[in-house]
């Protein structure tokens, strides 16, 4: 006589979920870190592109009105109309809290933060960062 019951044993089940929490314990970190560097790419991009917009704003005699570190602009404020730039008018993505940015005689300067709370630094020639804290001078 055959018995007529179908499943798994307990063993089984329980192996499967050993499995399930190896995997999972090994792929979290990865997939955490691996956002974070996505985070930290956002913000390196975004301090790029503003400093090139900002450069092109000023290439087309409209630079903007921050001119120093302590006037610099929001990179998301409406540009506007006028002799200067009040902003560049971005959006910025999720994964950047703050953007600022300004121009100087030489050069557009762009400074951002990551949702990590990195901080990267675009002086018009080279991108310094990630930083704990902002530069104080930048």
């Amino acid at each position: 006589m055959k018995n007529g019951t179908q499943g798994f044993t307990l063993i089984e089940l329980l192996i499967v979920i050993a499995i399930i929490g190896i995997l999972a314990a090994v792929l979290i970190p990865n997939l955490l870190n691996a956002r974070k560097a996505a985070n930290n790419s956002a913000a390196q991009s975004i301090a790029r592109n503003a400093v090139t917009q900002a450069e092109s704003l000023r290439a087309n005699s409209q630079p903007l009105s921050g001119t120093t570190a302590a006037t610099a602009v929001n990179c998301a404020t409406a540009p506007g109309t006028g002799a200067t730039a009040a902003g560049l008018g971005m959006t910025l993505p999720p994964s950047v809290t703050s953007c600022k940015v300004y121009s100087d005689a030489n050069a557009s300067h762009a400074l951002t933060q990551s949702s990590n709370g990195q901080y990267y630094y675009f002086d018009g020639q080279a991108l310094q960062g990630p930083a704990a804290t902002a530069p104080t001078t930048w």
